[in-house]
């Protein structure tokens, strides 16, 4: 199952501190990202790699932690918790991998209201200063 191998290489990304050249070798050319708060998905490896980057800044807290993980052939949910400036934050990753097991689709949603908002406050500003 691709989610399998998808999954151990997300897990290992994640463990080496989520920089962008290792994210960029787990996720397709044409990937796409659907972020919680930007209407449109985001298309191409560097938008993804961008978005995820900054998350991996934003988000990965000394409080992030996934708490339930479900892999399904090429599919995999990964509900995580966190916290940002006393706001607690919950929410999932949905991810589809290839055959291969890059990712070729990334979801991210997030709860409660606060939650959303902080996140698009912390995330906006962490992709202007990648963006220079």
């Amino acid at each position: 199952m691709s989610a399998e191998r998808g999954l151990k290489n997300w897990h290992r990304v994640l463990e080496g501190g989520n920089q962008p050249e290792a994210l960029a070798e787990i996720i397709r050319e044409d990937a796409v990202f659907h972020s919680p708060v930007v209407h449109t998905p985001q298309e191409g490896r560097a938008k993804v790699v961008g978005y995820l980057a900054a998350a991996g800044v934003v988000l990965n807290t000394d409080k992030f932690r996934y708490v339930r993980e479900f892999a399904d052939g090429d599919n995999a949910l990964l509900e995580f918790v966190t916290e940002l400036d006393g706001i607690h934050i919950n929410g999932v990753d949905i991810i589809t991998f290839d055959a291969d097991g890059m990712i070729k689709d990334f979801k991210v949603m997030v709860r409660p209201l606060k939650a959303i908002n902080k996140v698009w406050e912390l995330m906006g500003a962490q992709l202007q200063r990648q963006n220079g």
